[in-house]
């Protein structure tokens, strides 16, 4: 029985990243399919493709500017992952702006 070499703290973070956005994208679309909601062509798309691109190279963005170090999808793609979970959900999840006032002159 051979014995596994121990990896360093970064690799472990970088496989549980990996374990973790793997297991959220299932999650998304399985929400999705026990709900019956129907996803659009390219969310259906996306979470093929970045499911795809995190086995393979173990991140879905190649940019390092992107995300942090440790992490295996970018901030946009979380963001994106998290509205089509909320859309399995049944819920409304919309980008939270604040209303434009103008400030006043001051002399």
């Amino acid at each position: 029985m051979k014995r596994k070499a121990p990896k360093s703290p970064f690799e472990e973070r970088k496989a549980a990243a990996k374990r973790a956005a793997l297991n959220a994208l299932k999650r998304a679309r399985r929400t999705a399919d026990k709900a019956g909601v129907e996803l659009s062509a390219w969310e259906g798309e996306f979470l093929t493709e970045v499911t795809d691109r995190v086995k393979t190279y173990g991140r879905a963005f190649g940019d390092p500017e992107k995300g942090a170090p440790g992490e295996a999808l970018s901030a946009l793609q979380t963001f994106k992952l998290k509205e089509i979970a909320a859309k399995a959900k049944g819920e409304k999840k919309e980008l939270a702006r604040r209303p434009f006032r103008r400030r006043k002159a001051s002399d």
